[in-house]
């Protein structure tokens, strides 16, 4: 029997505590190992992607699931409970579909990219200009890719980290803009995903200053090396392809928070989170029905343990997949309030190995509880002034501490703004791995009356 098992078994009947002003490191263990037998990250995932589905940002389905959070916090006991709305630029997928015509007909499997434009009604059909990178696509004659179609090709490798997904994403992220400046009639892209399934990879990426929109989308991985196959013969490659993506107006979106008031209002807020909205592709169980749920779960044993001296804020934030507007749209409303320090669970749900930090240099001792706690879970320490989250950006700019729990990466990219993304993925040990920590870490950081910014400059 495996040393968590062991612990969760012992800890299942646990009963819990009223945390002082500074939980004990004895209290802190308590609660953390308890967390190990957690079932409601589980429960609220399985709800979520079964009740609700996928989320995509400005949907219906949206909209459903921020009053299905509603329910689900105020059934768990959570205080103010409310939604926070805002408009966002809403794009329609449409219908998205290639082939090869010449020299070798056959069917390619792709999806649009975010904020894509569409082809003629009738689609088009253009000679391929392939790239094997970035670099060289932006180095290209427009004469040589003006009426083409530019196809742009990488190999993403998985890491622990998921450090590549940083530069590789820019093939997304820029290579539309950049094509279409050239010239280009449309442009495909290897899926930013580290699989060998023929299931693309969607994802945002907005249209530069000067870049007219062209049709954008992503080939699964497999028929990327399909078509470099085909173009690697010599001939000239054509391919047929109708996207009929299109931008439809302003919708509503919003964040959905909920808090457990502390002892002490003037002592800050604990904010911690993830995002509701996911892709269209699957259910959003990786990408991020697990982030919301783990933080709300951990929050969850912390209100149950006893009144926390800092408040606990709970926000799922809408639209972070489009452009991170929710955790914009918080800042806004926000950023006149005093947060203590914020977190952000958005990598999936495999296990926690490592925690970082963005404190002042003169609260990095106070991070040795957080270290202390988390370590029997095999959780290391790694570096001040690293940590972030995609909703968290603006709070960081101002100068909020920020603490970030890495999940293990490595097959996060398989999954990812894939039709994949399905609860199946999830592993409940792991999860349940992913509640301790964040259990550990909020019963010290919400009861530590130590002030961990605000950061301002370099931090070591």
């Amino acid at each position: 029997m495996s040393r968590f098992k062991m612990l969760a078994l012992a800890a299942a009947s646990a009963l819990s505590f009223p945390l002082p002003v500074q939980a004990s490191p004895e209290q802190t263990a308590r609660l953390r190992d308890a967390a190990l037998a957690d079932t409601l990250a589980w429960d609220i995932t399985e709800g979520l992607t079964t009740e609700i589905g996928q989320r995509k940002a400005g949907s219906d389905a949206e909209a459903r699931a921020r009053d299905w959070a509603v329910a689900k916090l105020k059934a768990l006991g959570f205080s103010n409970v409310r939604i926070e709305t805002f408009d966002i630029p809403y794009w329609e997928r449409g219908i998205a579909t290639a082939e090869i015509t010449a020299p070798f007909p056959q069917q390619l499997i792709l999806t649009a990219l975010g904020n894509s434009g569409a082809t003629p009604d009738k689609g088009l059909t253009a000679e391929v200009i392939g790239f094997d990178s970035l670099d060289e696509l932006k180095a290209a004659d427009p004469a040589a890719v003006k009426g083409k179609i530019v196809f742009v090709t990488h190999r993403m490798a998985p890491a622990q980290d998921g450090s590549p997904y940083g530069p590789v994403g820019n093939v997304r992220r820029q290579g539309p803009s950049i094509a279409s400046k050239l010239g280009a009639a449309a442009i495909l892209i290897r899926s930013i995903g580290t699989d060998h399934h023929r299931v693309p990879h969607t994802g945002v990426q907005d249209w530069s200053n000067g870049a007219k929109p062209i049709p954008a989308a992503a080939l699964s991985n497999p028929d990327a090396d399909q078509l470099e196959r085909v173009l690697k013969r010599g001939k000239p490659v054509s391919i047929a392809l109708t996207i009929t993506a299109k931008m439809a107006g302003k919708r509503q979106s919003g964040n959905v928070i909920a808090e457990i008031t502390g002892r002490d209002p003037a002592a800050g807020i604990v904010l911690v989170g993830g995002h509701l909205d996911s892709w269209d592709l699957g259910t959003g169980a990786i990408d991020d029905g697990t982030g919301v749920a783990i933080t709300t779960a951990a929050a969850k044993h912390i209100l149950d343990a006893g009144q926390p001296l800092r408040t606990i804020r709970i926000v799922w934030f809408g639209s972070e997949e489009i452009g991170s507007f929710g955790g914009t749209n918080y800042f806004d409303r926000h950023k006149a309030e005093k947060h203590h320090v914020a977190a952000e669970s958005d990598f999936g749900a495999d296990r926690v190995w490592r925690f970082e930090t963005r404190v002042t240099d003169a609260a990095v001792p106070a991070m040795k509880p957080i270290a202390a706690a988390l370590l029997p879970l095999g959780i290391v320490q790694g570096h001040n002034g690293t940590a972030d989250g995609s909703d968290l950006d603006e709070l960081a700019k101002s100068g909020v501490p920020i603490i970030a729990l890495s999940q293990d990466g490595t097959r996060y990219f398989d999954l990812h703004h894939t039709a994949d993304d399905t609860l199946d993925k999830v592993d409940p040990a792991q999860l349940r791995q992913n509640v301790a920590a964040w259990t550990a870490m909020l019963s010290v950081v919400a009861n530590d009356p130590t002030e961990y910014g605000p950061v301002t400059g370099k931090t070591e």
